[in-house]
């Protein structure tokens, strides 16, 4: 149990969602039988992507947490990550030259939870870095994305566009995209 927690610490989890506590009855954009479905975890086997596309507040990074805690239980290495931080961490590696041993570090994490993919500021050399990352993982592991950005949204904030298509092709290739349209769950539970 104490060597699960300090699992559970390690891999970043902001909240502890689970399927269990997901409010299913709250968000009827989303249907329970595909994400129990992805939780028996044969994506990970296969080294397929989840993407979930859908406005702020609908339940995606809890969804995406549900899943990454059942990889966590189930033995599998996982980290999460706001989008955020990743392209800073990203940024600062180039400054010390350490961009190899990052992706490095994170190509032995099995899945791989990137959330609020959207609106960054972002440098080219950034940019160039996370497709580095996602060619790398494409077809070895598995990573999830939240965001409420479309794909066709994603030239505008990484740029360079031909990079950008060679992206989406690797992610989607193998990739179960989940759109979520419901309200919002914050507004949900404030007036509950």
């Amino acid at each position: 149990m104490r060597y699960m927690e300090y699992r559970i610490d390690r891999a970043g989890l902001p909240e502890r969602w689970s399927l269990e506590t997901y409010p299913w009855e709250l968000q009827p954009g989303v249907r329970k039988a595909v994400i129990v479905q992805l939780a028996s975890l044969d994506f990970l086997a296969r080294a397929e992507n989840l993407v979930f596309i859908g406005p702020t507040g609908v339940g995606k990074t809890g969804l995406a947490s549900a899943l990454l805690l059942r990889a966590l239980q189930a033995g599998h290495r996982g980290l999460f990550i706001k989008a955020q931080e990743l392209f800073d961490e990203m940024y600062r590696s180039l400054a010390d030259h350490s961009s190899r041993k990052l992706i490095d570090r994170l190509m032995k994490i099995d899945l791989l939870v990137i959330d609020e993919m959207g609106y960054l500021n972002l440098r080219p050399e950034q940019s160039n870095i996370f497709f580095k990352l996602m060619e790398e993982r494409y077809g070895k592991r598995s990573t999830v994305v939240t965001t409420n950005l479309d794909y066709d949204d994603w030239y505008d904030f990484l740029g360079h566009k031909e990079m950008v298509g060679a992206l989406l092709d690797r992610l989607r290739h193998r990739c179960t995209t989940i759109r979520i349209t419901g309200p919002s769950l914050r507004r949900s539970t404030d007036t509950a």
